[in-house]
């Protein structure tokens, strides 16, 4: 990796932690320059402008949520020992990241779900993948005859999402001690439905 690209990764780095803190409207060249220590006219040469910046570190979240959710999930067996590997990873991958302040993906859902641009496109795709790659797993878990072969799939996804939606709720906004025991139990009870 050469210095640019160096300083590149540093950057949306120091993006996605304050978009986990203050959301992606925070984003600024010159709110990422005080936070980085470096000038304005360098961060205007990786990105140049607000949306580049903000698109920039929509992907570098998302990268960070494969690596630290779907990567380590796809060591474990196919079918429905993988879709609990997702499951788990999923709702403690900000701790174990670094982003305290929650998801960076979901922060921007809220913020871009009805304003039209680049930035939204970015984050319908990544949820649009995410949901594709559910689907596969669950799929998957049909195959391997871990869940009923008539399972609708889009409501099977669907319905995990809720949980982990609804967990995040729960945890980061309401901050309820006890989200995380109840988004196991609702995703228990949704694997429960869905097995033959």
């Amino acid at each position: 990796m050469g210095k640019g690209e160096d300083t590149r990764n540093l950057i949306l780095e120091a993006a996605v932690a304050q978009a986990s803190e203050f959301g992606f409207e925070s984003l600024t060249i010159g709110s990422l320059a005080e936070r980085t220590g470096l000038s304005k006219s360098g961060l205007f040469a990786h990105f140049g402008s607000r949306e580049e910046l903000q698109v920039a570190a929509i992907e570098a979240a998302a990268a960070r949520f494969t690596e630290m959710v779907f990567a380590p999930a796809l060591k474990a067996p196919r079918g429905l020992p993988r879709i609990r590997a997702l499951f788990d990873g999923w709702l403690d991958w900000t701790v174990r990241s670094g982003l305290g302040h929650g998801c960076p993906m979901q922060a921007a859902a809220i913020e871009f779900d009805d304003r039209p641009g680049a930035v939204r496109d970015a984050v319908v795709w990544h949820y649009e993948r995410l949901e594709r790659e559910l689907a596969r797993a669950v799929e998957l878990a049909m195959g391997q005859g871990h869940l009923r072969p008539n399972l609708d799939v889009a409501q099977f996804v669907f319905d995990m999402l809720g949980v982990i939606f609804a967990y995040y709720h729960g945890s980061r906004l309401m901050k309820r001690d006890v989200s995380a025991a109840r988004a196991r139990a609702a995703f228990e009870r949704l694997v429960a439905a869905a097995t033959p």
